[in-house]
């Protein structure tokens, strides 16, 4: 999947983001080694200093921890990994929500726009 990267935030938070992701849908599993900061910098176009920062992160939140010369692994800890993934879908339901309540919308107009649009009759 390409790295879709943009001026407009730090790369290394996006690239954070990204790996995040990757881990809570599945691509990484728990207990997975993840490539090397070189390969992951190269695909994503970036300077390694710029993905060993992103690296650094993730292992300070215990989502990734270092084996010494090993490599890194994804935490084998399911229960972080579901939390994160809930605590990220929250994030993005309030960004909707108030991107809504911008458009005008109240809490019971924006449940039945979504309503219709899960039942396919939204579509125009």
């Amino acid at each position: 999947m390409p790295w879709n990267l943009d001026s407009d935030r730090p790369i290394f938070m996006q690239i954070l983001e990204r790996i995040r992701v990757d881990i809570i849908s599945g691509r990484y599993q728990p207990g997975d080694k993840l490539p090397s900061v070189r390969e992951l910098a190269a695909e994503a176009a970036v300077n390694p200093n710029t993905m060993q920062r992103a690296f650094a992160e993730l292992e300070r939140t215990g989502l990734v921890h270092s084996k010494r010369t090993n490599g890194r692994f994804i935490t084998e800890d399911r229960e972080m990994i579901e939390t994160l993934k809930v605590d990220i879908a929250k994030e993005k339901i309030q960004l909707f929500l108030d991107s809504m309540e911008q458009l005008g919308y109240d809490k019971e107009q924006i449940l039945a726009l979504m309503s219709q649009t899960l039942d396919g009759k939204g579509e125009q």
